[in-house]
Formats: C-alpha cells, sequence, structure tokens
C-alpha cells in the first residue's frame, strides 16, 4: 500500500517552505482549519476553487511564504476588528476582484515592512481595489489626505497609501521602471509641498509668510527617485528679511519628512552642513560665482523646482545656469573630475566593492557620472542636453550623435536593470540599501522579485547573477568609452557647417580625456579628419573608436602620434582604410598596441603591412617550429646574394615578431583578444603574458628559424672542403627555450672536419661561416637586429670562435670549471648538420649531468659565483627589489636555484635532463629534491618577473630589467598585465619577489 503524500509536500509545490526549510508545515498551519481556512489538510487539496485562485496568485508571489504570513496577519487583524468573525471580508473581496488580489499579493511578497503597514492597518487594503470602471487606482504619487487628526500623521498615512499603490502598479507591470521613477519623485514633491504648508501655518502669529524656495537636487531633482533615499534640497530665500521665518521653516520641513517618509538632506548647500541652511538667491549666486568648485556645478544639472516658492525656485536655477554651461572650462576641472571618481570609490567598504549596484564598478554612479560629464561638456553647446535625469539626458546624448546608439543602448539597459535591482532590495524592507546580499536565501526571493526563474541546467540565482555580471561589465567598459566618440565631432572638420566645437573647447575635451598636449593632439586629429576626401570620411568613422583605445592608455598621445605615422605611409592605400572600417576588430586592436607597445609600434613602423595580421585570429598565432623553418628557408632561396637573403630572412622574422608581439599585447585585451583555431579545431586563447612560456618558446622557434636560413645562406657563400659538417648549439635563453623580444642569440659553433682534411683547412672554413652567419644578421638593416654571442664558448672572448668537436671533448674533459658545466645545462641543438649536434649533446651529457653529482667545494664555487654576479653585475643606482634579471626573487635567483639542483641530482634523476627552468624545477619538486611550498614560490617569482621583463621591452621599445616604481611606463606594464592599480601591482611584484628570494636561499643553502 503506498504512503499517501504528506500535506507540507503538496503545498511546496505552490512555494511554500522553500525559503524556510520546513516543507511547507508552517504554510499548512496557516491555510488550515485554524488558519484562512483555504486548505484541507486530510484531502490535501484547497478547499474550494476560490481557494485555488487564491493559493496559485500566492505561489507567484517572490516570497510565497512572506505573502502568505502577511495575509493571514491581516485577516487575522480584521477578524478581531469585526469582533472575532470567523468570515473574511478581505478573502471575499481578493476573490471578487481579481487586480486587487493580484496587487495586493504583489506587495505582501515583495516588501515586509509594507505588509506590517497593512497589518497595522487592514482598511488600507481598499487602497489597492480595482475602480469601478475596471481601472488600477491611480499610483501617480499623488497626496490624498484625509480629514481630521494631528497634521503630521494625517501626511504619513497619506504617503504610506500612495507609496503602496505605486510599489503595486511596480510589482504587477502597471507601470515601468521610468514611470514609478517620475511617480516616486512626484511624491516626495508632494510630501514636501505639504509639509512645507505645515510648517509655515506653524509660524508665530502674525510672522509673514517668507518667501522660500525649495530646489530638488539629486534623485528627486531628476525625477528618478527610488524608494528609499535621502530626498536632496537646496533652501533659498527671496531676500534678507525672509531668512528668519525661512529657516524655521525649513528646519521644521526638514523635522516632519522625517517622520513621515525618509530625511532630507540638504548637504549640496554652498559651504555644505557648514553652510547656513538658508541663503538669499544673491548669496547663492556670490557663491557659485567665486567658491563653487567643479563637482558642486556637476551638482546642479539635476537641480529643479519642487515646492514652495516655485517661480523663485525657477528664477534661481536660471540665474545659476550660465556658471552651470561654463564650468568644464575652468582649468581645475579635470583634477576636479578625477578626484571626484576617486572619492566614489574610496568610500566603499572593500567588502563591499564587488556587490555594490550603486557607487560600485559598473554600477549606476559609472552610467551617471558619465552622462553628467557629457552634458557639461557638450551642453554648453546644445540645450537638448539640459535635462535633468539620466535617461532623458542619455537619449539626447545618442541623438544628439555624441553617444553611439549601440554603446547608448546598452547604459539604457544597464541603468534599468541596476535601477530595477535597487529597487526591490529597498521595497523589501523599505530601508536605504544599494547591496545586493550574499544570503542563499536572499539571492533567491530578490532574483524572484525581479522575475528571473529557473531553467534546464540554471537556477533563477545563477540566470540573475549572469544577466548582472553582463550589465556590470558592459557599463564599466562604456563609462569610459563613452567620452571618446563626442570627440569626434568635436575636433573633426565637416564641410560648410565648420566644427561642432572650436578648436579650445576641443583642446580641453582631450586634457578631460587624458591627453598631455591637447594641442598636438588636436593638429593629428585635423590633419586625419580635414578636408572632403573619403579618406577623411572613413577616418572620422574609425577616430572615436580608435580615440577610445588611446585614452585607455598610459599615453594617449603617443598612441595617436603612432597612428598618425600609420596612416601617413598607408592612407592612399585601397586597402588599408577598408580592413579598419570592415574589419571586425581590426581598428581597435590596432589602437591598442599602437598605444601600449613601443616595440610594436617600431615594426609597424617599418612593415605597416603587417598589420593585416590583426584581421584574422589565425594569423595571431604562433607558426609551427617546422612552418618557421620552411618559410625562413624559402625567403633565403630565393636570392643568390647572401647579403639579399639574409635580408629577406629578417623581414620575415619581423612579421612574426609582429605576429606574437601583437598576440601578446592583446592576450588580456577582453573582446580583442584573439581566439585561433589550433589543428584540433577548437578555439583557444592565444599566448600571451599569461603564459610566459609559450611566448619564450615561440621567440626561440623565430630565433632557430633565423639562424638556420642564415647559416644556409653564409654556407653558400663560404667554400668549404666537402663533407665538413657544421652546426649552432643554442645556449643560453635561446637554449633554454626563454627567449625574450630584444634576446641575442647566445651559440657555440661546433665543427666536424671531413676524413683526409687538414685541421687547419677545416678550422679556417668552419670559422669563416661563423664569421659570415654573424656579418649577414648584423648588417644594418631597418629590421630588428639579432646579435649573435658566442661568449659562453670555453675560455670566452679569448678563445676561438669554433671548435672542432673532437676539441671541445678534449677541453671540457680537461679544463672545464663548474660554472661551464653549468651553462651547458641549456645548450641544445640549433641548426645546421642534425647528427653532428646529437653528437657534441651526447658528448657534454657527462658534463652537465655529472654522475656523482657535485663537490662540497663546487657547490661552493656556485654560490661564491652567484654572490659575485648579483654584487658586480647589478647596474649601478638599480633597484634590487625591482630589478627583474638579477632582483631579489628573480629570474637569476631562480636560475641559479634550480640549476645547482641539476648539476647535484640530474646524474642520478633523468627527468632533470632539460633545457626549460620551470621543466627543471617541476620535476625537481616531483623527485622531492624541493619542497613543493618553495617550488609554487619559486615557479611564481621566475613566471613574474618573466612576464615583466617581457612587459617592459614591448612597452619601451627597447632593453631593460629594471620595473619603475611610478610612471607611465609602470602603468603600461600593469595594462599589460592585465592589472588596474599601479601600486597594487608593485605591492604584489615586491611580496612575491620576497617570498621566490626565501625559497631560492633554501634551495641554494640545501
Amino acid at each position: 500500500m503506498s504512503r499517501p503524500t504528506r500535506a507540507p509536500g503538496r503545498l511546496a509545490r505552490y512555494g511554500f517552505g522553500t525559503a524556510e526549510g520546513d516543507g511547507g508545515a508552517r504554510a499548512a498551519d496557516l491555510l488550515g482549519p485554524d488558519g484562512l481556512r483555504l486548505w484541507r489538510p486530510v484531502e490535501q487539496e484547497p478547499v474550494d476553487e476560490v481557494a485555488s485562485e487564491l493559493l496559485a496568485a500566492l505561489s507567484r508571489a517572490a516570497d510565497p511564504d512572506l505573502a502568505l504570513r502577511q495575509l493571514h496577519r491581516i485577516v487575522e487583524a480584521e477578524r478581531r476588528t469585526d469582533g472575532g468573525s470567523t468570515e473574511s471580508r478581505l478573502l471575499a473581496e481578493l476573490h471578487a476582484d481579481a487586480g486587487l488580489r493580484r496587487r495586493l499579493i504583489a506587495v505582501l511578497g515583495a516588501s515586509s515592512a509594507l505588509g506590517d503597514h497593512l497589518v497595522a492597518h487592514p482598511e488600507h487594503c481598499a487602497a489597492l481595489r480595482t475602480a469601478p470602471d475596471g481601472l488600477a487606482p491611480t499610483a501617480e504619487g499623488r497626496l490624498e489626505p484625509t480629514d481630521g487628526g494631528n497634521p503630521v500623521a494625517v501626511l504619513r498615512s497619506a504617503y504610506r497609501l500612495a507609496l503602496l499603490r505605486i510599489a503595486a502598479a511596480d510589482l504587477t507591470g502597471g507601470r515601468g521602471l521610468e514611470q514609478t521613477m517620475a511617480a516616486l519623485s512626484a511624491l516626495a514633491d508632494a510630501t514636501l509641498a505639504a509639509a512645507y504648508e505645515i510648517a509655515v501655518a506653524e509660524l508665530a502669529e502674525g510672522t509673514e509668510r517668507p518667501r522660500l524656495a525649495v530646489v530638488a537636487m539629486g534623485k528627486c531633482g531628476g525625477d528618478e527617485l527610488n524608494y528609499v533615499s535621502d530626498v536632496d534640497v537646496i533652501f533659498v530665500a527671496a531676500e534678507d528679511a525672509d531668512l528668519s521665518a525661512a529657516t524655521l521653516v525649513a528646519t521644521r520641513l526638514i523635522h516632519i519628512c522625517g517622520l513621515v517618509a525618509w530625511p532630507v538632506d540638504a548637504a549640496l548647500r554652498p559651504e555644505g552642513n557648514r553652510g547656513p541652511l538658508v541663503r538669499t538667491l544673491a548669496s547663492h549666486l556670490a557663491y557659485y560665482r567665486r567658491w563653487a568648485r567643479t563637482w558642486e556645478f556637476q551638482a546642479l544639472l539635476k537641480a529643479r523646482p519642487a515646492a514652495g516658492d516655485l517661480p523663485l525656485a525657477q528664477e534661481w536655477i536660471d540665474e545659476l545656469a550660465p556658471l552651470v554651461w561654463r564650468a568644464a572650462e575652468r582649468p581645475e576641472a579635470v583634477e576636479d573630475v578625477r578626484a571626484m571618481r576617486r572619492r566614489i570609490i574610496d568610500h566603499i567598504p572593500p567588502k563591499e566593492l564587488e556587490r555594490e549596484i550603486k557607487r560600485g564598478p559598473g554600477g549606476l554612479r559609472d552610467i551617471e557620472f558619465a552622462v553628467q560629464l557629457l552634458q557639461l561638456v557638450h551642453g554648453r553647446g546644445d540645450e537638448t542636453l539640459r535635462a535633468p535625469g539620466t535617461l532623458p539626458a542619455l537619449r539626447a546624448l545618442v541623438a544628439g550623435g555624441y553617444v553611439g546608439r549601440a554603446d547608448g543602448e546598452a547604459l539604457l539597459r544597464g541603468y534599468r536593470f541596476l535601477r530595477s535591482v535597487e529597487h526591490r532590495l529597498q521595497l523589501q524592507g523599505l530601508r536605504r540599501t544599494h547591496t545586493v546580499p550574499t544570503e542563499p536565501g536572499a539571492l533567491r526571493w530578490l532574483a524572484a522579485a525581479l522575475g528571473f526563474t529557473a531553467a534546464p541546467g540554471r537556477s533563477a540565482v545563477e540566470s540573475f547573477r549572469a544577466e548582472w555580471v553582463t550589465h556590470a561589465a558592459e557599463v564599466r567598459r562604456l563609462h569610459a568609452k563613452l567620452l571618446y566618440r563626442p570627440l569626434l565631432e568635436s575636433v573633426a572638420r565637416v564641410p560648410a557647417d565648420g566644427l561642432r566645437l572650436t578648436p579650445e573647447a576641443a583642446r580641453n575635451r582631450l586634457e578631460i580625456l587624458g591627453f598631455a598636449d591637447p594641442a598636438g593632439a588636436l593638429r593629428h586629429l585635423q590633419a586625419l579628419t580635414g578636408g572632403v576626401s573619403r579618406t577623411a570620411a572613413i577616418q572620422r568613422t574609425l577616430l572615436p573608436v580608435l580615440l577610445s583605445e588611446f585614452a585607455d592608455a598610459p599615453e594617449p598621445d603617443r598612441g595617436l602620434l603612432n597612428y598618425r605615422k600609420v596612416s601617413d605611409k598607408l592612407g592612399s592605400t585601397p586597402w588599408y582604410l577598408r580592413l579598419l572600417r570592415d574589419g571586425g576588430p581590426v581598428a581597435r586592436r590596432l589602437a591598442r598596441v599602437l598605444a601600449l607597445s613601443r616595440y610594436v609600434a617600431d615594426l609597424l613602423a617599418r612593415d605597416p603591412e603587417a598589420l593585416r595580421l590583426l584581421a584574422e585570429e589565425n594569423e595571431l598565432a604562433p607558426r609551427s617550429r617546422e612552418v618557421l623553418r620552411e618559410g625562413f628557408l624559402a625567403a633565403a632561396a630565393r636570392h643568390n646574394d647572401p647579403v639579399e637573403a639574409t635580408r629577406a630572412v629578417r623581414a620575415v622574422r619581423r612579421r612574426e615578431l609582429v605576429r606574437v608581439a601583437c598576440a601578446d599585447v592583446l592576450c588580456r585585451a577582453g573582446a580583442l583578444a584573439p581566439t585561433p583555431t589550433r589543428p584540433d579545431g577548437v578555439n583557444r586563447p592565444a599566448p600571451g603574458l599569461a603564459d610566459i612560456t609559450e611566448v619564450g618558446t615561440a621567440l626561440a622557434d623565430i630565433t632557430d628559424a633565423t639562424l638556420a636560413a642564415a647559416l644556409r645562406a653564409a654556407q653558400a657563400s663560404q667554400p668549404a672542403p666537402p663533407g665538413l659538417r657544421f652546426a649552432v648549439i643554442g645556449m643560453g635563453r635561446l637554449g633554454g627555450y626563454e627567449s625574450n623580444y630584444l634576446s641575442d642569440a647566445d651559440v657555440l659553433f661546433v665543427y666536424d672536419p671531413p676524413a683526409g682534411t687538414s685541421e687547419s683547412v677545416a678550422s679556417a672554413a668552419a670559422h669563416a661561416i661563423a664569421e659570415e652567419l654573424r656579418r649577414l644578421l648584423g648588417v644594418p638593416a631597418p629590421d630588428p637586429p639579432l646579435g649573435v654571442d658566442a661568449d659562453l664558448r670555453p675560455e670566452g672572448r679569448q678563445g676561438p670562435l669554433v671548435r672542432s668537436l673532437a676539441a671541445y671533448a678534449q677541453y671540457y674533459a680537461r679544463w672545464s670549471r663548474v660554472w661551464e658545466a653549468q651553462a651547458l645545462l641549456r645548450a641544445r641543438f640549433v641548426c645546421g648538420d642534425a647528427d653532428l649536434g646529437a653528437e657534441f649533446e651526447a658528448m657534454i651529457e657527462p658534463v652537465r649531468y655529472p654522475a656523482d653529482g657535485l663537490t662540497r667545494e663546487q657547490v661552493v664555487e656556485i654560490r661564491r659565483i652567484k654572490a659575485r654576479v648579483e654584487t658586480e653585475r647589478l647596474p649601478r643606482g638599480a633597484d634590487p627589489a625591482t630589478h627583474t634579471k638579477l632582483g631579489r626573487g628573480g629570474l637569476a635567483d631562480v636560475e641559479w636555484a634550480v640549476q645547482l639542483v641539476q648539476l647535484r641530482h640530474a646524474g642520478a634523476v633523468p627527468a632533470l635532463r632539460g633545457t626549460r627552468t620551470l621543466d627543471a624545477l617541476a620535476a625537481a619538486e616531483r623527485a622531492g629534491l624541493i619542497d613543493p611550498a618553495d617550488a609554487a614560490e619559486m615557479a611564481a617569482g621566475w613566471s613574474l618577473a618573466a612576464q615583466v621583463r617581457n612587459a617592459l621591452m614591448l612597452v619601451r621599445g627597447r632593453a631593460g630589467d629594471q620595473l619603475p616604481r611610478h610612471g607611465v611606463e609602470l602603468a603600461g606594464v600593469v595594462r599589460l598585465l592585465g592589472r588596474d592599480d599601479p601600486g597594487e601591482f608593485l605591492d604584489e611584484y615586491l611580496r612575491i619577489g620576497r617570498r621566490s628570494r626565501a625559497a631560492t636561499e633554501r634551495v641554494l643553502n640545501a
């Protein structure tokens, strides 16, 4: 016999009990015979069709349990009022009036505070009844006070009734977001006006009614008030004679509104809370003309007459308007704007930063801040932008062409979503909050209140989070970009009708965007966009996107200058501008690499056509070792002249360096990051600073291919005995696949004479080949040079440039020192005769991987050499804490420690026999030779130092190992690494370096 289903389980299907975790047991009590009498516990079903309808309505509430509890409390209060009657007039009305049912239950499930109010005043439920004509009750923010009683109490009751109607219309879709905000603002105006009249009526008998204006500011002034917020106002008196009575009225008004609805905040007045509460019109004008700061004029954008003497309020606004629309021209305006943004972020508690929908990154303040700044700048010449509300102003900016349609729509959607979240959060308890909760139950309620439902594979909360993250990211991105598109219309020359802004205003705009030389930037823009040619027209279309990227970089001026150089070279080429205009992300990718990397900018200046690489995802993936070698050899084979052959090879090398460097710069650029299709058909991000080992491998492969092709040209031009074998051995960073953008090629040259050929003839021929190789790669050319450094050979610069395999074997067997064995740890065959390369590697195996490890004296010698290198090779004045190569916990520290472990143990542990630092470190950890914690610290220190070193070279365009502690180069490195705050990044670098240093010392001293 099957076991009957419990009633609570059946009720859970209606959504009851999910929040409380009781499976609906509490709901069963409230709905059963001792409660609302809507549920038969034995039959486990509603008592009738009426009850079924009500249960279905409760199930659709944001919180069915809350709605049920509140409804039960209201009915109980009603029954007590009716002398204990068992019948409920409210339940009967809910059956008869579907509109009332929908509105009341929506309110009860979304707002515990309004539910509590209705429990205290059950008769107020009638305010939500459907009118006889079938229309919903009006919800426009009008007060309907009753007669008699204390005027403040009457006003409070009327305010709550109006708020109840607004909330019901909002929750049931009767009014949209903008209508709700307008209704709340109208209710605030009506409440201020009523409180004003109460305060005037309380003046002492015989006191003349003062001329006092109440000017709405902030959200109230912009007709975008939320449910619970301070109402910002400024009080203005007409004359000095009005001040005494006006101050009494203003003070009493603030007190009344605090009792009735919300705090009134007059802190936006001149001098803030330190200044007088009420000033005359003349006093206001004197202050704003002499003392007001930029943010105070920005606040005046939302000023609107609200209560009291409305003509006086309008006169005040009209008198101040000319000052508002000149504020952006003030010399300190740029710093004022930056300081305001810093204050907004600094005032957010760190634990709330990511959950703040108002002030946090990607929040409402980002949208409001950007819109208001554009209003200040462009509203001077375009009166259509002088709207106090954020949404009307944003629409005006879009209509006027100051903001792109897609960007404007994204911000409108983001604003509506974020304000809706704010409204639901505040409506729940009628308290001021802008922070998304973390508690699971509260998140489920919020998602339900916003209309999110579960979908296959995704809960309602997950759907809410996904949309929130999407909107926040888009708002955060567009917050900065919103400033740039108007710049195009401000500085670009257009036919006949002249400029949108004067050149001086355009210069001010460029300064706001961060250009250090606005006049020079303006000249570049005029050169690019001037005239009536098609080229100029396309440039005017492109520049808004490009300028947005330039302005995001630490040196916007350099990005614009580099773009002009490329455009000057390719501007008449048919494909150039067409590619930028129609090539998807090409324009923005180009802007980013030109603004952030002098290295790439220099390469593109030498080879502008290489920017075609930016158009295809797969073009930004490094070529395989085999493809590179074939391509470089083919380029060399097209020329008989070795100099021309090598020039062709160097040109191919330049193109490959552009490929890798662009992928590197773009790898953390969000939507601009390339995602090439790999051979397995999967789209994966291109290697970049995030994967330093792939960058090092890609650059080493390019160097290998360059050396192979140049060796082919050198051998073709230098006669050699038949059968002479010649090979190039990679050393140092080349051997370890850890090359950077400006690395020389550390090599050894080895040859093997053919049988029957004298050693002197073979040596001379091999020497001639090696010298020719170095000469060809060192010929002055517009391409980046590749130095070939053979100083790691036996006896260094004093020894012969080339040795035979036998000579190397003899030297290493008899004369080599421990540091030379250490250098050989990175030796690998690069090009030339592969068999000879393999023989060389086999010959040095016992040297670099000694079977018995190192003696105590050899260990001490390595430590001594390291200490000397650290002391003598660190440049004078260098900061050892931030020197990426020789600094504390940097590249050299980790490499010396790892190489010492290899020398001591690789003879017995074959897994240690590799040329790559991180691979050897990982093998040492697996073998138990290095503590896992130390290995992790060392890997982190080496990787970060290598990333920073590469980033420094990309930013500077020249070699450098010192990370600066401030300035544009530090900012550029931080930007390339995908970070935001240079100070925080520097602290992180120092912290990781200290930990890496401590770990390497433990390994070295083990």
